[in-house]
């Protein structure tokens, strides 16, 4: 009897093995889902997460959200009255109809100052775990107050916004429409949040690929892919965002071009000598629409950062169908207008 107990334990534990061993390499037809918010200081969006069987994974997509407070927030975003002058709005450094950038290599703030850093494309920031280039900020919410206090940007401060549109009716009553408080740092925060977070751009053919359908890449693309994999672009731009999960020194394994490091990127933030050169490593998706590109926007080609990332960060130097291959796999990275702008 004690052998016939023995035998079936023995033949569960092989069945809990090949569920394991099966899932484990999962084809990437093959995928599972959830449903849940943002990490993101979120206050209203819910998402779609599909995984697969790949270094890669599948943009969740916008199950749900608050069009009210979305269509708030866009109102905001495109409002100079955020800045001192009125003359800067979120809008101004982040085109959403253009790759979420501005196109410059730095941005313009007030009174024509110019910044030190190219502007990160808010589409799709949702998922990075940090924001801004150095990841000083945890969260979209955090995020949307620094531009407006820094002296370079907007140069304004919440004593100020709130008066000027306090004197705005449509402001004050949607607002009200909204929110018996009406207009508060919070509030003006959750609606500038909720609309960040709606901008999503799904569909992308790498999706589409990851998510079974893989006539969504050319034969180029998937070459592209495969070498995206091989060669280890895949140890920093990785998961649902392509990048943005993690932090990295540039120029890790070999030289870059002098002027990438005049930035001393994290370092500055945290003074620890560990950090030098160090950034939150971007996301690669619509990277074909965010020219110029690293952190000081000095490049304007997609090939030629492609030879500088695989030399510096990876010790290769590219043939010129290697990097054509990429070239074409990272134009499947751009995705469709997120639905709250169409």
């Amino acid at each position: 009897m004690r052998s016939h107990y023995v035998l079936v334990v023995v033949l569960l534990l092989l069945v809990v093995f090949g569920i394991l061993v099966f899932q484990l390499n999962m084809p990437n037809d093959s995928h599972q889902w959830k449903v849940s918010g943002s990490r993101s200081g979120s206050f209203s969006s819910q998402y779609l997460y599909q995984a697969v069987n790949s270094p890669l994974q599948p943009l969740p997509t916008v199950q749900s959200s608050n069009s009210h407070w979305v269509q708030l927030g866009k109102a905001l975003f495109n409002s100079p009255l955020l800045s001192a002058d009125n003359s800067v709005s979120c809008a101004s450094c982040h085109d959403v109809f253009h790759g979420g950038d501005d196109g410059l290599p730095v941005s313009t703030g007030i009174n024509q100052q110019v910044g030190t850093r190219n502007s990160p494309s808010v589409l799709n920031a949702v998922f990075n775990f940090r924001q801004f280039w150095d990841g000083r900020s945890l969260n979209l919410k955090d995020q949307a107050e620094g531009p407006i206090h820094n002296p370079v940007e907007m140069g304004s401060d919440w004593d100020e916004v709130l008066e000027k549109l306090r004197s705005e009716p449509n402001f004050v009553q949607s607002f009200q429409d909204l929110s018996e408080d009406g207009i508060t740092v919070e509030n003006i925060l959750k609606a500038i949040v909720s609309y960040e977070e709606s901008l999503v751009t799904e569909n992308a053919p790498i999706d589409r690929y990851l998510l079974g359908e893989h006539s969504a890449l050319t034969p180029q693309q998937q070459a592209g892919y495969r070498k995206f994999v091989d060669y280890g672009c895949v140890t920093c731009h990785q998961g649902r965002n392509i990048g943005g999960n993690l932090y990295q020194k540039i120029g890790r394994l070999d030289q870059v071009p002098a002027n990438l490091l005049d930035d001393p990127g994290r370092y500055e933030l945290t003074k620890n000598p560990q950090d030098m050169h160090v950034f939150k490593v971007p996301s690669l998706r619509n990277v074909a629409d965010t020219a110029p590109y690293f952190h000081n926007g000095s490049v304007d080609e997609l090939s030629v950062a492609i030879r500088i990332m695989a030399r510096g960060q990876l010790g290769l130097d590219l043939n010129d169908a290697d990097v054509a291959d990429l070239e074409a796999l990272l134009h499947a990275f751009t995705g469709e207008l997120p639905r709250s702008l169409q």
